[in-house]
């Protein structure tokens, strides 16, 4: 194979990862999600300006982890060299002292329906 056809190959792959991530954050209720954060997420993050015990997570899909200025992220997860894409974010959301040992998040959204919810909700959060 010729490094052109090598190129064109990876980004196709590349597009096609894109567009599954943004199908994953489409597929859950984005209503469903508000409600889940009202639940789970809100005690400890924001979504307008400022931060709380937790980041602010207005944004948070597409933005590299521990990125948010004024926040005292844990060495992990600012080492972590994650982005949040939503696949990352679900991974996180099931479990994230497995994908980030060290963290200081211990929340844990066992339900993937509620999972796909949730990020379909931050999805919208700009």
């Amino acid at each position: 194979m010729r490094r052109s056809e090598l190129w064109v190959a990876a980004l196709a792959v590349a597009g096609a990862m894109l567009a599954a991530g943004g199908a994953f954050a489409q597929t859950g209720d984005a209503a469903k999600g508000a409600d889940a954060y009202d639940d789970r997420c809100s005690g400890c993050h924001v979504t307008g300006g400022g931060v709380g015990q937790g980041p602010n997570l207005a944004g948070v899909v597409g933005r590299k982890a521990g990125a948010v200025a004024g926040f005292a992220y844990t060495a992990a997860l600012k080492g972590s060299g994650l982005t949040w894409t939503p696949a990352n974010l679900d991974r996180w959301l099931a479990g994230p002292q497995q994908v980030v040992p060290g963290t200081a998040m211990v929340a844990v959204v066992p339900d993937p329906a509620e999972r796909r919810e949730l990020i379909a909700y931050l999805a919208g959060l700009k």
